[in-house]
């Protein structure tokens, strides 16, 4: 435990929102239900955000939600991007975030010169595929659709897909070899409960979400969840009598995660080094990622990738990779030797998680 400024506090705050520091999960489900929505178009990042959360889970235990528990499912859903979220969460996330998505597929696919029957025609058979045939890859979907002569070159297969999700019909579901299958919504998980209303779901949204990154505002919510600042302002002051102010436009729930950042002087601690994946969690958890990646913004790529990154003392320090199945970091500034021994264990519990051969990390 360290004594640190107010800054430095929100920060180490919101580590410990994000299950970075402090107890850590023990249950696939219950580390995706703190953070609400895990980003998932890669696959083995949505994994690996998980054990950075975790003790004793596996990769396999995340496979096993997916695939045979039906506890995790991954749709499009916050900022248009795929994400791993718990079934039971599935259904009020769906109905804030995805129609906007729909009518921006729509949209592209008719700039890729594909016509609004063929489209039309391409979504009502993957719906009615899935419904009929249960779990499809998406080379299945493709062979299919060129059958019934709807275009799927390029980048015309995916917003099909897109569409089809934003119908509430189709999700992604258990795995197919490597890939995630696609599956139907009332055929793999049920029928649909009982819609909120707006503002029951939007309050929802912003009680859940300061859970997992307190301390935040209405920027951070709304750049988050992909929805209009005006929206997430109204999430927020739906529970105005469950938060507490801890910095200038910042709150948390009280009693909740996130909450010492508001004592002045108070202890707080930061994480011990960690390796985390791709598309981590805590790097589009608010509006600005600044005050985790300071000098080290080319993290993430100017066409948006988010990389693989080391933190020590809660900062970004270094990149790394797993090339030919060995954790290899990448240093952005020198590391002191007690941290490249703590990210050295580390990187041998990636392998552990991963279930790979035991290889010493290395230091480029």
């Amino acid at each position: 435990m360290v004594d640190v400024g107010r800054d430095e506090q929100v920060v180490a705050a919101r580590l410990a929102s994000q299950m970075l520091t402090g107890p850590p999960g023990t249950s696939v489900e219950g580390v995706v239900g703190r953070l609400l929505a895990v980003q998932a178009q890669d696959g083995r990042g949505a994994r690996l955000s998980v054990r950075s959360r975790s003790t004793g889970l596996k990769a396999a235990d995340v496979d096993r939600a997916l695939s045979y528990d039906r506890s995790l499912i991954v749709s499009w859903l916050n900022r248009g991007t795929l994400h791993l979220v718990r079934t039971e969460d599935y259904w009020w996330l769906h109905q804030l975030t995805a129609p906007r998505l729909a009518r921006g597929s729509e949209r592209r696919l008719r700039q890729l010169g594909v016509a609004p029957a063929q489209s039309a025609r391409g979504v009502d058979m993957i719906i009615k595929t899935l419904a009929e045939a249960g779990p499809q890859s998406r080379e299945q979907l493709r062979y299919l659709l060129q059958r019934l002569g709807v275009p799927t070159d390029g980048q015309v297969m995916v917003h099909l897909l897109v569409i089809a999700a934003a119908t509430g019909a189709v999700v992604r579901g258990p795995l197919a070899g490597t890939d995630q299958a696609f599956v139907s919504v009332p055929r793999w998980i049920g029928a649909a409960p009982r819609a909120l209303d707006s503002d029951g779901a939007l309050a929802r949204l912003a009680r859940r979400y300061l859970a997992g990154h307190a301390p935040a505002g209405a920027a951070d919510l709304a750049k988050w969840a992909g929805l209009p600042l005006g929206d997430a302002r109204k999430g927020l002051a739906a529970i105005s009598d469950e938060v507490v102010p801890v910095g200038p436009g910042l709150v948390a729930l009280v009693g909740g995660p996130g909450l010492g950042a508001g004592t002045a002087g108070i202890p707080v601690a930061l994480p011990a080094p960690r390796l985390l994946g791709p598309f981590d969690p805590l790097l589009h958890g608010w509006a600005s990622r600044g005050p985790f990646v300071g000098e080290h913004g080319s993290v993430v790529t100017v066409n948006g990738i988010f990389r693989p990154v080391a933190l020590v003392g809660g900062r970004v320090v270094a990149t790394w990779g797993l090339p030919g199945g060995r954790v290899t970091v990448t240093p952005l500034e020198p590391l002191p030797a007690r941290a490249r021994r703590a990210l050295a264990l580390d990187g041998a519990d990636v392998l552990r998680f991963l279930g790979l051969r035991d290889l010493p990390v290395a230091f480029s």
